[in-house]
């Protein structure tokens, strides 16, 4: 680093070397330094002839080295907070979300930015999740990643990578032994799937546990379901909570800030969720799940509010139908907060589900009509037509059986 001191001051690279600037000056000589790692040369001050890597840096070393460094990079001046001895010195300056810190390339981004951007980066990880061979081939490829050296994105795509994959084991296990007469298979199964899917929530984000609750509900524990359920409601209350890209950045900071990925993603962030269609997780959605060929995404607001109805009406009909009028508060007056946009389809399907499997067929009408008025992101409008079929057959029929005898 005092050869590079030297080399950017020669460089005349700022027009001012003081205190008032020096984490401008670090970040210059950083990017130098990276710079010599990536073409293998770090030339004496004095000779400059002279590679300085040459007998320090060789092998696979640079390579290594400029990951490390590259990562570094990523992260802006926030990497300092890494070392012990910066640390306190410059923790308030980083921190507070109302400063900004210039150089050479106009402002360090924020590490409530790059936390957002690595969010939005790893949304793009597609996963064919269809069939066994399919997870198999997704398990190889995350061996292969561990062997090498991963950038930070590489460990956050495996981190998803991971979770999926635990996830679709965990209902594909309970499906291969759902009718089997055989109970200690059924017990071992059920004992791993739960087991998996725990397994998978530390490597997911605060959404990932409603898999749990699917599983739960699934295989008619109710109210274990309605405990996972009221502490993903908490996660999800906090206002810290990261979702599609909106947060608070001050709270956001004060929470996780300076934490570890895993600890972010546990707490902090929030995902839609993806019911992958060779996968029962819930019966009632089955008839949507059947006419897709990859899956249904629905807001994870949606879905909570939906298990929630599900798990209370094997318990308690007064909770359930508070639950049914939570939702339909969420989807008849958000503004796209938690109800994306592309996501209205599904959300307004749910609702009518809800409705319908209560009785209220009038209102399912309405809700399902909504359904198919909005953008098509789902491509549920051949279920939700055959939805109002039923519920129109149904009301003809009950007409005919109410009139009167001659």
């Amino acid at each position: 680093m005092k050869t590079t001191i030297f080399w950017a001051i020669q460089q005349n690279t700022l027009p001012h070397w003081c205190s008032q600037n020096l984490l401008a000056g670090f970040w210059v000589c950083f990017k130098l330094l990276l710079k010599w790692v990536y073409v293998g040369i770090c030339p004496n001050f004095f000779i400059p002839q002279i590679n300085l890597f040459r007998t320090k840096v060789h092998g696979s070393a640079p390579n290594r080295l400029f990951l490390q460094l590259h990562e570094l990079y990523k992260k802006g001046l926030a990497c300092l907070l890494q070392s012990s001895s910066f640390r306190s010195y410059i923790i308030d300056v980083l921190y507070n979300p109302r400063l900004s810190i210039c150089t050479d390339e106009s402002m360090i981004r924020s590490e409530v930015d790059y936390d957002a951007d690595l969010v939005i980066e790893s949304s793009y990880v597609l996963i064919t999740a269809g069939y066994l061979y399919q997870i198999m081939k997704a398990i190889h490829t995350t061996e292969q990643f561990m062997d090498s050296p991963m950038t930070h994105h590489q460990v956050v795509a495996m981190q998803k990578f991971t979770a999926f994959v635990l996830q679709q084991i965990s209902f594909r296990l309970q499906n291969m032994y759902t009718n089997t007469c055989v109970n200690k298979q059924t017990y071992i199964s059920d004992k791993i799937s739960c087991h998996m899917l725990k397994l998978a929530a530390k490597f997911g984000c605060v959404s990932d546990m409603l898999y749990i609750a699917m599983y739960y509900y699934k295989t008619l524990r109710y109210r274990e379901a309605l405990s996972v359920i009221e502490m993903t409601k908490v996660k999800l209350a906090q206002p810290y909570l990261m979702y599609m890209g909106d947060v608070d950045r001050e709270r956001y900071t004060e929470a996780v800030g300076g934490q570890s990925w895993s600890t972010k993603i546990r707490q902090a962030i929030a995902e839609d969720i993806t019911l992958y269609n060779t996968v029962c997780y819930i019966s009632e959605l089955v008839p949507e799940q059947s006419f897709l060929q990859t899956g249904l995404h629905i807001p994870v607001f949606v879905l909570l509010h939906f298990l929630e109805f599900l798990c209370y009406r094997h318990i308690d009909t007064t909770l359930s139908q508070a639950a049914l009028d939570e939702l339909q508060v969420l989807v008849h007056h958000d503004r796209g907060l938690y109800v994306p946009d592309l996501l209205r389809d599904i959300s307004w399907e749910i609702l009518g589900i809800c409705q319908q499997i209560i009785g209220n067929l009038k209102a399912a009408l309405y809700s399902y009509q909504q359904s198919l008025t909005q953008h098509p992101y789902n491509r549920i409008q051949t279920a939700t037509q055959k939805r109002i079929q039923d519920i129109v057959q149904s009301t003809q029929h009950q007409y005919v059986e109410d009139l009167p005898l001659d």
